[in-house]
């Protein structure tokens, strides 16, 4: 293959930055091979960031009897605990009996098996709890006297898929976003594709091509790639809504519904109450992909169900909608559909590894999965490696996972307090929680609040703005606040607008000093 301006020559290609083509382009990246990810928007713009942010075993999973996927999920939940405890933590759940849904027995019953499906070292087990003296039982009707309290982990999930790009790029791979994958075209010895983004049209000769493009799956097979597929994907649309904190303790909620449905209600950003999923089949465009007013009332009425406190629609703050891509079982509702994954290899000449299905937590065993599969056809250099690998930040007390890092958070966050002393505290841990130990990259060569730079929005400095638009790939406003951070939730209303021009008007000055490969990503 000729080299040629405008040209890139790979082993691997991935087309789809979400969580699993950015799993999959950081395991090929450590493995060795040469990669390029693209993807046609911002990093994590679509499913990735639109989860219910839990890295669970999927408990509910158990009465179809799945016990093979909760079985990976609950490993995984401890491995990816440990990798990134800094956007990753533990998270109680309490779980109200209700008369005349699942019976106690039933319940204690699918938890025992829930904490016993895996081995745990981080989270502690399920137990029975009176709700009239648990402080969890204070926000609910008091018809709700008993339940059971039991663990899982909280993510941020958008976090997580940069993360993995960020590792992807230190490991070597080249991540384009805001570029769409045009066409490819199978040769004897590889793949011709032909990319655009904002900086022209690309071609990529890639010996390998993986298909993670998520709900676009098979929409990319049929057009891109003009190749069939045995599978079918099932897309269900799942919303949620955000409202003003309604309750003061740590704990998160999953509460039952009559139609046999259940929904959280989970402690998100300090000040605020998460609530949902919906399940609903989807149909429409999935670049369009929005709430309806059905499932607002739906995520109210079910919460008003429970809690003391009625929430109403004029109460919903932020709502957000993804489409979850799940591989099509014939199941009668759409919450019984598999959330597990399956993995399309076709080696009819260059590989054709196409992704259908996975849940959030199964990412890095799919990531792990799929390069093993494309091993023998690629020079990979190593054998996997990242179930004992810390995501970028995640390295808190030395460079493997532990135990540690978990357990003793809040004593890291008080050391970097202790060793940042200029900065105020509450922005440090901030910066802790968002950025790990890669906070010492951040504020690297800063000793005073006055090197910060300009504070652009309030508790915003120009670093911090700088750091996500070197390093990961942010663009827009919208993607440091709503994806790399979720401050939009915190910020006047007209903060997004000023930041953009912030943005647009530091861009050319600080683009003379960074990396176009690494920062504006876009351009070729």
């Amino acid at each position: 293959m000729e080299k040629g301006q405008g040209n890139i020559e790979c082993d691997l290609l991935v087309v789809g930055g979400g969580i699993n083509g950015a799993g999959i382009a950081r395991d090929a990246a450590g493995r060795g091979l040469s990669v390029v990810l693209c993807e046609k928007d911002d990093l994590a713009s679509h499913t990735s960031s639109a989860s219910s942010k839990l890295i669970h075993g999927g408990l509910r999973y158990l009465e179809y009897y799945e016990f093979g996927l909760v079985r990976k999920a609950l490993i995984e939940r401890e491995v990816l605990l440990r990798s990134a405890p800094h956007i990753i933590k533990p998270l109680r759940f309490v779980m109200p009996v209700d008369k005349g849904q699942r019976p106690a027995w039933m319940l204690r019953a699918g938890l025992f098996i829930y904490d016993n499906l895996a081995r745990r070292e981080l989270l502690p087990g399920s137990r029975g709890v009176s709700l009239r003296e648990h402080q969890a039982g204070q926000p609910l009707k008091p018809k709700f006297s008993r339940g059971f309290v039991y663990s899982d982990g909280w993510v941020d999930d958008a976090r997580l898929v940069v993360l993995n790009a960020v590792d992807a790029a230190d490991h070597g791979a080249r991540v384009l976003t805001r570029t769409r994958c045009e066409s490819v075209r199978r040769e004897d010895n590889g793949w011709i594709a032909s990319l655009r983004g904002e900086g022209g049209t690309l071609t990529v000769r890639a010996r390998a091509l993986v298909n993670a493009a998520g709900p676009w799956a098979a929409h990319f097979l049929q057009t891109a790639a003009r190749q069939p597929s045995a599978k079918s994907l099932r897309l269900i649309k799942g919303s949620h809504i955000v409202v003003k904190r309604l309750f003061d303790h740590p704990y998160a909620y999953i509460f039952q519904h009559p139609d046999g449905r259940i929904v959280f209600a989970i402690p998100y950003e300090q000040d605020f109450t998460l609530i949902g999923t919906t399940d609903l089949d989807y149909k429409g465009d999935v670049d369009a992909v929005a709430i309806e007013q059905e499932e607002i009332s739906y995520l109210c009425a079910l919460s008003s169900r429970y809690f003391r406190r009625s929430i109403v629609p004029a109460d919903v703050v932020w709502s957000y909608s993804g489409v979850r891509p799940l591989v099509e079982d014939e199941a009668a509702s759409a919450s019984a559909v598999t959330r597990d994954y399956r993995l399309e290899l076709d080696r009819r000449g260059a590989p054709l590894l196409s992704v259908f299905g996975g849940k959030i937590t199964t990412f890095r065993k799919l990531a792990e999965e799929a390069v093993d599969m494309l091993a023998a056809s690629l020079p990979v250099a190593r054998g996997a490696w990242t179930e004992q690998a810390c995501l970028p930040g995640g390295d808190l007390f030395g460079a493997h996972p532990s135990n540690r890092s978990v357990l003793e958070f809040d004593s890291y966050v008080q050391q970097l307090q202790q060793k940042y002393r200029w900065l105020p505290g509450a922005l440090t841990a901030r910066y802790a929680r968002a950025y790990g130990t890669r906070t010492d990259t951040l504020l690297a060569g800063r000793r005073t609040l006055a090197e910060m730079g300009e504070e652009v929005l309030p508790g915003v400095y120009a670093a911090e703005v700088d750091y996500l638009m070197q390093l990961e790939w942010a663009l827009t406003a919208r993607d440091i606040l709503w994806r790399r951070s979720k401050l939009g939730l915190h910020l006047p209303t007209d903060a997004e607008a000023k930041l953009d021009r912030w943005m647009k008007a530091n861009r050319n000055t600080r683009d003379k000093h960074a990396s176009t490969e690494r920062r504006a990503s876009h351009a070729f």
